[in-house]
């Protein structure tokens, strides 16, 4: 039997308007008609309704819906839902590894070979890493942080002076140190620097020969006790030859816990992922934030290539902010370092709960703005549009900068926007009232009463359209879930996806959910057959 609208569950659909350049629907002929009627008598009849009145009137529908073929899915949404309580207790926080070298000696790939997955950005040339990046991980069942780095040199410049910078904080805020050499090429004399580097941090370091893929190399690794940090540790990072016994010896040096990191909250802080495309200010907003230059920050466009977390304290509470790699291109023309940044800031979009996406008001929106934007509802995150560099904004950009806000970004009209300059912190103390209302509306949940007290006076006073000579109706609306706000409606017939939009905008106009995308599904179900 060949699905039809009456038989089958339809996608979702995110309210908002579709991809550029799609064809107009039929339901988009009449829903700016159904929008311009006035809704003020819908939001006072509700209003005069009390939540007792609200519940009985679900209660009354809940139990029409026992006439219609409903599957054990239907009986689990309908079920009452209710959220999870997060409590505020600190653990203490798992110890912390740097792993630090000259570049290109194969930091990122030891890291990926230890933590089991490929997350760091690893590139056939030197200089791929920059920042100081976190990743968790766990050997025998204990966890432990390890800290990437970008490539030490001694009298580096410009970008790569900033790189080595982060390389040196990272070693004074780690419990043991990993130096990683080249046993293909032996001792240097930037090896030799950063062992004067790692004496005068005093840290407990482990020497880690890489590259040792065969018995001549692991021979060779013998040259580089030389160096007076102790026996070093043949290992091959791409082939993961060696690792165990690598960790083995770290895990007899490591501290049960942390010694020097701050104790974590459990849940962990509200995540933040600054995203936005590249030079538009990204990381100067991290680092203006943390109050310290905690990500490296150069004029050259894509300078961050690894997401990059920091616990910043704003208004009172700890955030976790990550800082992204500027979505430059389409990913699947994007390439080598570019590709893989990519990847990791769609990652860390996914694993944030807000969006802080910084748009550069000095040049007119581009397509990769509305890409980015889209990409975060795409993931259902909260969202909250940084206008960066307002300090840089005259009366004419401004002008023009409205009508490209207008047309380009009229689809989230709902996010809060926030004008700020990362440069100087101008107005970076409205960032935390903005994160907090896109926050609170991404937890929203409206109680079924309420929920269906509202839906009742919307299809009162906007019924749906006839579609061949049937009138599809709402039998019942319950939300599903939260982070984002998702409702699922039982109906008799297909709704029309102009209709749904509709739904999904008077549910902004009477209950709020600034700064959350809201998504608004739909269950076509039968009545039952009666037994004769």
């Amino acid at each position: 039997m060949p699905e039809t609208p009456e038989n089958t569950n339809h996608d979702s659909e995110w309210s908002g308007p579709g991809p550029e350049g799609a064809p107009q629907r039929p339901a988009d002929q009449y829903e700016e008609k159904i929008l311009g009627g006035g809704d003020q008598d819908i939001s006072e009849r509700l209003a005069a309704i009390d939540d007792e009145e609200a519940d009985l009137r679900a209660e009354a529908l809940r139990e029409g819906l026992e006439d219609y073929d409903l599957d054990e899915e239907d009986l689990a949404l309908l079920a009452e839902w209710a959220g999870d309580d997060v409590a505020d207790l600190y653990r203490k926080p798992a110890p912390v590894v740097a792993v630090v070298g000259r570049p290109n000696v194969g930091k990122s790939t030891l890291v990926n070979r230890v933590i089991g997955r490929r997350e760091a950005v690893v590139e056939d040339v030197p200089g791929v890493t920059r920042d100081r990046v976190r990743y968790s991980a766990e050997w025998m069942d204990r966890p432990f942080t390890m800290v990437d780095t970008g490539g030490w040199e001694a009298d580096a410049t410009g970008i790569d002076h900033s790189v080595a910078e982060q390389a040196e904080l990272a070693v004074e805020q780690a419990d043991a140190v990993l130096l990683v050499l080249d046993t293909t090429v032996g001792v240097t004399a930037t090896d030799e620097a950063i062992v004067g580097m790692l004496r005068r941090a005093n840290k407990p370091v482990i020497v880690v020969a890489n590259k040792a893929d065969s018995q001549a190399m692991e021979l060779e690794a013998t040259a580089l006790w030389s160096l007076g940090m102790g026996e070093p540790f043949p290992v091959s990072a791409l082939h993961g030859k060696g690792a165990a016994d690598l960790l083995d010896a770290l895990f007899e040096i490591l501290p049960e816990f942390s010694e020097v990191a701050e104790p974590e909250l459990v849940g962990g802080p509200r995540r933040v992922a600054l995203v936005g495309r590249p030079n538009v200010g990204k990381s100067s907003m991290l680092n203006k934030l943390a109050g310290s230059e905690r990500v490296v920050v150069n004029e050259l466009a894509g300078t961050t290539r690894d997401p990059v977390d920091e616990n910043i304290e704003l208004g009172g509470k700890t955030w976790r902010f990550v800082d992204t790699a500027g979505i430059r291109r389409r990913q699947h023309m994007a390439k080598g370092a570019e590709y893989y940044a990519s990847l990791r800031t769609q990652s860390a979009i996914e694993r944030a709960e807000v969006a802080l996406i910084l748009l550069a008001v000095d040049e007119p929106l581009a397509e990769q703005d509305v890409r980015i934007v889209q990409t975060s509802i795409d993931s259902g995150r909260a969202i909250v549009l940084a206008f960066n560099k307002w300090d840089l904004l005259d009366e004419e950009r401004r002008y023009y900068l409205e009508r490209e806000i207008e047309k380009d970004l009229a689809h989230v009209a709902w996010a809060p926007r926030v004008n700020v300059s990362a440069k100087t912190g101008w107005h970076k103390d409205k960032l935390v009232p903005a994160l907090e209302t896109a926050l609170e509306s991404w937890d929203t949940r409206i109680p079924t009463g309420r929920l269906n007290a509202f839906l009742g006076e919307l299809v009162a006073a906007h019924p749906h359209p006839l579609r061949g000579g049937k009138q599809p109706r709402i039998l019942f609306g319950t939300q599903a879930s939260t982070r984002p706000p998702k409702f699922v409606l039982f109906t008799t017939g297909f709704l029309d996806p102009g209709y749904r939009r509709f739904i999904a905008r008077r549910l902004r106009e009477t209950f709020g959910f600034e700064g959350t995308p809201i998504e608004v599904t739909m269950r076509v179900r039968e009545r039952r057959s009666r037994k004769r």
